[in-house]
Formats: C-alpha cells, structure tokens, sequence
C-alpha cells in the first residue's frame, strides 16, 4: 500500500484519533474534554441525583471491564485458531473456520446471548456472567479471526521461505517468525475491537449482567430519575470509550516506530 493510498475504515469501535487528522484530533479532545466539564456542571449544579448515580455505578463499571477482559482473552483465542484455520492448506479446516465466520458474524450479538442463555438454558444451566463472557466471545471470535488472517497475509512470503530455508517446521515459521511480525499489523484493530466490545458490554445487561447500564436502571428504576441516569450513563461510556481510544492511537503510533 503506498502512501497515496486511501483506507477506508467503518468499525464498530470508536474513531481512533491520530496526529494526520486534525479534525479527528480536535474533536476528540472537544468531546473528552466537554464531557468532562458536563459532569463536573452537572456533579456540582445538581448533585442529586447525578452524585448519587455516580456513586451508584462503580461496581458496575468494574463489572464492565470484568465482561470485557474476559470475553477479549478468549475471543482472541479463538481469532487465532480461526485466522489459523482460514488460511490452512486443509481443505476440512478452512471449511469448518470460514463456516464459523460466516455464520457467527451473520447472526446479531443480541440474538447469540439469548441463545447462549436462554436456549441453552433448556439444556444446562448457563450462569449469566459465563453466558455473557461465552457469547461475546464467540462473537467477537469470528471478527478476531478476520484479523489474524488479514495479518498473517500481510507478511511477504519471502519470510516464510527464508524460515524454512533455516530448517524451521511449519509450526515454528508460524509461531517464531510470522506471528510476531503479524502481531504489529493486528494489535491496533485489536484495540480497536476491545473498545466495541467494552460498549456492545451494554446488551449483557438483559442477562441480569450488573453491568454499567443494568445498575444505571436499577437506580431509575428506584428514583424514576431516568433522564438523569441515563445522561450520566452515556457520558460515562463516552469518557472510558474515548480514553480507549486515545489509548489505541498511543499504541499505533509507538508501533509505527518499528515497522
């Protein structure tokens, strides 16, 4: 890809701000900034019932993170086993992990943590944290395989004949040479699929998940002060996605150093 080259990135992951699109930039720091002083005007102005939500909420923010780590490690798993299969020589395997891929990615994440816990309910009792934890990582599995796959096959081939040539076996080109390459083309859209899951994080809450979004309810449910709540719950999913993502930004440009 030369630089002339114009990407085109549509995720489900918040924009990445970087330095070559001032605009990008400067409405990153509008918003994180802006959201930080609606809080401190709305902490201050009325702190009830905006304190209290905000003191309401903190396990629910962990519970969030808990959801999200959980469910990225094993997605990235997965992502791995199913980038690996999608580009085998094995007829069988490329099957069984484009299949996956396909019929994952074509089913909406709601309709899987029903699935995973209600229908399997019938069968096994599916406790809601590990029902939340098995469907999104399932989920976002079939995404992460997509991008160890892109990944690997941006390694030039060349590297794979260079380790061969060095008396490497399959499996140790793989492992040794290629994926540790691969890893610096991966980790930014990995960053980038960590923030849409933390928001996607939301739907758990329909599993009894206390999550962010479920404790904010909760309070509403016992003040009746819905608007309130959810304006300060959408402005705490903002302030955490948006930190995320000048995380991300930070990790691509550092990478950018060594490629």
């Amino acid at each position: 890809m030369t630089e002339d080259t114009i990407r085109i990135e549509v995720t489900d992951g918040a924009a990445i701000p970087r330095e070559k699109d001032k605009g990008l930039l400067s409405a990153w720091r509008l918003s994180f900034f802006g959201a930080l002083a609606v809080i401190a005007y709305l902490l201050i102005t009325r702190p009830d019932p905006y304190l209290r939500v905000l003191k309401f909420v903190p396990d629910g923010i962990l519970v969030t993170f808990e959801v999200t780590v959980s469910a990225i490690f094993f997605a990235l798993i997965l992502g791995l086993i199913t980038g690996l299969g999608r580009i085998s020589q094995n007829k069988y395997v490329n099957l069984v992990a484009s299949t996956y891929v396909e019929v994952v990615r074509g089913i909406p994440l709601l309709v899987q943590l029903f699935y995973v816990y209600y229908a399997l309910g019938r069968f096994v009792n599916v406790p809601h944290m590990i029902a939340a934890v098995t469907a999104m990582s399932v989920c976002y599995g079939a995404y992460m395989g997509e991008v160890f796959r892109a990944g690997i096959m941006s390694i030039s081939k060349g590297q794979t004949e260079a380790a061969r040539s060095l008396g490497f076996n399959r499996g140790q080109t793989m492992f040794l040479v290629i994926l540790p390459q691969a890893w610096r083309t991966i980790l930014p859209p990995v960053g980038n699929e960590f923030i849409a899951l933390l928001k996607d994080t939301s739907l758990v809450s329909i599993l009894a998940v206390a999550d962010i979004l479920r404790r904010g309810r909760e309070f509403a449910s016992e003040s009746f002060y819905y608007f309130e709540t959810y304006t300060m719950i959408a402005l705490i999913y903002l302030v955490i996605t948006l930190i995320l993502s000048k995380g991300v930004s930070h990790m691509e440009k550092r990478l950018s150093h060594y490629v």
